[in-house]
């Protein structure tokens, strides 16, 4: 299903745009400059939107600050108070998220719808399955993805009770199946462009695994219109994952894609030192190229002949080689070297 698009500044959410890769700060909304200093290294890493918490006036009056500054448009993460939404929405959010559920009557969400639309700001409605209306989970006994679709639905119909259509809707769930199952039954019923992600996933490596699980599995039905990996460390590695989501479900082209051998007895070489400094040396490089990096100069690249290039170590020596055609025999230790400088000449 094509759904509907909202722009959250420059950038196009849904209708057939690109997966938009998002990321939240995780310094004080109050720390200006610290702020601003995470939201560049977050760009240089290739984030598109970046979402803020904005607790108090305080931190609104400095979200304001952050972003007449910010080089990437930014989200106001509004719980409770409907007068911070407002003074997000005034001081140049590019998008609010809310749960309309818990900022009030009626009459503070219609006012916090009006002014969206006088800025012309879309509002992330966010469902969580930590935070369920206590009817909802009464009724389903604990977060369901029924429930936490019920709740989105509620949300939506509040929004368009004040003629307001300019939404996105995420429903998180800490549980990979609930999360995956509510997206699915709600795309099946409406066509509002879908924030997708696995929220309070654990230590980094666990995260990482059902970040992937939850968010590749949607990517691969062809759901989701932008993404967040939600990980207890720096952003930036939020947004590497992301990136690699994305590579690894043939949505993003863009960036190089490694391929390595997971090693065996004819190994000869410290091939998992090697693996990482090539990983490290071109995190940053986009382009679409394929790099294999092997432990056997005997089966190496015929096992890797798919990649655009790629290194083979043996005993002492190495094998550069491109699309499984050897380029050149060399010693061991000048194979990071002469990989990089190919490739840069690519």
């Amino acid at each position: 299903m094509k759904t509907r698009q909202i722009m959250v500044g420059d950038v196009p959410i849904g209708g057939g745009a690109p997966v938009a890769i998002q990321s939240m700060l995780n310094t004080k909304t109050t720390d200006v400059e610290g702020s601003l200093n995470q939201i560049r290294q977050l760009k240089d890493a290739g984030c598109q939107i970046v979402r803020l918490a904005v607790p108090n006036m305080e931190a609104a009056h400095t979200f304001a600050q952050i972003c007449r500054e910010s080089p990437l448009p930014l989200v106001a993460d509004i719980h409770f108070d409907y007068k911070l939404a407002i003074a997000a929405a005034e001081g140049g959010a590019a998008k609010i998220r809310i749960n309309p559920g818990n900022i009030g009557g009626e009459d503070r969400v219609e006012t916090v719808v009006a002014a969206c639309k006088a800025h012309s700001i879309p509002i992330r409605i966010g469902v969580n399955g930590g935070s369920l209306d206590k009817r909802l989970l009464e009724k389903y006994g604990h977060p369901t993805a029924e429930a936490l679709v019920e709740s989105a639905f509620q949300h939506i119909a509040l929004l368009e009770k004040f003629s307001f259509y300019d939404t996105c809707v995420s429903m998180k769930s800490s549980t990979v199946p609930t999360m995956v199952a509510a997206s699915r039954l709600f795309r099946q019923r409406c066509d509002y462009p879908l924030h997708i992600g696995v929220t309070e996933t654990g230590p980094v490596r666990m995260g990482l695994m059902k970040s992937a699980m939850g968010i590749g599995a949607l990517l691969l039905d062809g759901i989701g219109d932008t993404i967040r990996v939600s990980l207890t460390d720096d952003p930036v590695e939020e947004v590497y994952a992301a990136k690699d989501i994305l590579k690894a479900a043939g949505l993003r082209k863009e960036g190089v894609n490694i391929i390595s051998c997971p090693t065996c007895g004819r190994t000869k070489i410290d091939l998992i030192g090697l693996v990482n400094q090539v990983d490290e040396a071109l995190k940053d490089c986009q382009k679409p190229i394929t790099v294999a990096v092997m432990g056997c100069v005997v089966n190496g690249p015929g096992e890797a002949r798919e990649a655009d290039i790629g290194i083979a170590g043996g005993d002492g020596v190495g094998l550069l080689f491109e699309k499984g055609v050897q380029v050149e025999k060399l010693p061991y230790d000048q194979l990071l070297g002469a990989l990089l400088k190919r490739i840069e000449s690519l």
